[in-house]
This record gives C-alpha cells, structure tokens and sequence, in this order.
C-alpha cells in the first residue's frame, strides 16, 4: 500500500469526523477509506461504556501499533479520542470501587492516545450519570479531574471536557468556573455548539468567553429545550436543528479560530454517507455566508 501523507499545514481548519458516523461493522480500513473519500483529515475514535468499545483500552501494543501505521499509510490520522465510558464509571460515584475504576479508564486511555499519536482526549462533563447528583459527587469530580490533568501532563496529552447534553456542565461559563479549579495547562474546553444552543445559551457569547481555552470543537445540529420539551440533543442531520452556525462562523471567524472541528453525527440506517455529505454542504455554504472557509 502507498503512504499518503497526513497533511498538517491546511489553509483551512482540520476536520474530523466522529467514529459512530460510520457504520460500526466497517473495517478500521473501510473506515479510514470512507473518512479520507469524505474529505475527512482524521477519524475521533469512540471509547463509550460499552464493553466492545472500553475493551480497546486493553488493546496489546501489536493492535495499537497496526491501527497507527494503517492511520499513516492511509493518510488520515486518529487525532482525538472521545472517552465517555467515564459516563458508567464516574470520577463523582458515590462508589469507591467505581471511582478506582475511573481512575484506570483515565490512565489507560492516556496511554493508548500516546502510543496511537492521539493529541486530544475528548471527556465527559458528568459527575455523575446514573446516581444522583450532590455537591459530594461535583467535589470528587473535582478531584478527579485535577489527578487526571497531572497524568495528563506526565504524557503530554491534552485532556478537553466536552460541554454536556444534560445541565451538569451544559455551558462554556460553566467550565470557566470548573476551569478555576484545574489550571493545568493540559486541562481545556471541548465545546459542542449543539449542547450550547440546546440549553439555549448565547453560542456566541459563550465561545468568546472561552476562546483562550477552546482546543477543538464539535459541529452537530440540536433542537432547543422549552418548558414543555426537553430537546433533541442527537440524531439529526445538519441544517434540520436550530443552531444558528452563521452566526457562530462568524464569531470563529472573529477569533481568528484555527484549531480542529469534529462534524458528530451517528450512523443509524443506510443513509449515513448521504447525511455526511448533506452536513458538508450545509456547514460549508454557512461557513462561506460568514467568510469562514471550512472545507478546501
């Protein structure tokens, strides 16, 4: 197989595309073919709390090392990880034993992204999903995410808190206070402007107050929660939501923003590469009203 080059020094921003996009009974050969066919420059590989998916935190160095040379050859990279097996085990649990055990999701993932070349570790914003939440479980979130920063720093791997579908940590002024308690360097905001607009704060607004600790953005397309309606968080195609993406072009564009977006989608039937192409071409014919280029 000829190498392909991965190409680090685009005119515009590099975009991925959110592993689950594809369908799961793809090849990882398959995956990278449609990725790099899309237009895609990376895949974000999913590590959710499913047993299939954590067990790749327990891949052998033969399995990790074949998926990173396959990457290179293919020319297109694994550059984030989005880890929410964290939601199952949480670093709020009022169980020890569940806390133990999202201390080694954490270290393990941070050693599978050093070995597959990963840059971005995408976590969670949960103190707790499936317990119910106190100020008990946000202290020991904390906690946890100051003990994660320092493994991170150790690796160099940046860890990004994802803004959440659920209003635990639905709002990039929310982390800025999360953010007070964790200065680390390698501890940043991984804002998804469907979240944001979701919960119906100021997207705008939002990404300006955050743009000194924005390392990478997820694009996905939501419909806002009303006093009768609690929202639709996933499962829609760009352009069929109300996030007003003009508009947050427009603030990007403002930024000077350059760093990584992620288009999330999820493939649910065999319309998945059409919904891809469609997200495309919405995103881009909005990013070009604003000036913004987006796709070269």
């Amino acid at each position: 197989m000829t190498k392909r080059a991965i190409n680090i020094k685009k005119n515009t921003p590099r975009i991925g595309i959110y592993e689950k996009a594809l369908p799961n009974d793809l090849t990882w050969q398959q995956k990278f073919n449609e990725a790099k066919a899309l237009g895609f420059d990376f895949i974000e590989l999913s590590i959710d709390e499913s047993d299939e998916r954590r067990a790749r935190l327990d891949w052998s160095d033969d399995q990790i090392y074949s998926l990173r040379h396959l990457s290179e050859q293919m020319g297109i990279a694994l550059h984030s990880i989005c880890l929410s097996a964290h939601r199952k085990y949480p670093f709020g649990s009022n169980d020890e034993h569940i806390r133990a055990q999202a201390k080694n999701i954490m270290n393990k993932a941070i050693v599978l992204a050093y070995k597959l070349g990963v840059r971005v570790i995408q976590l969670a914003g949960y103190d707790v999903y499936y317990e119910p939440a106190s100020n008990q479980t946000h202290q020991r979130f904390i906690e946890g995410m100051q003990w994660s920063a320092k493994q991170a720093e150790k690796a160099g791997i940046m860890l990004a808190v994802e803004i959440m579908d659920t209003d635990y940590l639905n709002s990039l002024s929310k982390f800025e206070i999360l953010k007070r308690e964790i200065p680390s360097s390698y501890f940043m905001a991984y804002p998804d402007v469907g979240n944001i607009s979701g919960w119906n704060y100021d997207v705008c607004t939002e990404l300006l107050l955050s743009r000194d600790h924005i390392v990478q953005i997820h694009l996905k397309d939501t419909k806002k929660v009303k006093s009768n309606y609690s929202g639709q968080f996933r499962d829609l195609v760009i352009g069929e939501g109300e996030v007003d993406f003009p508009a947050i072009f427009n603030t990007l564009k403002l930024m000077d923003y350059c760093a990584p977006f992620v288009i999330e989608m999820w493939a649910k039937d065999d319309n998945w590469k059409q919904n891809i192409i469609i997200a495309q071409q919405s995103l881009n014919a909005m990013a070009s009203q604003a000036g913004y280029a987006l796709f070269s």
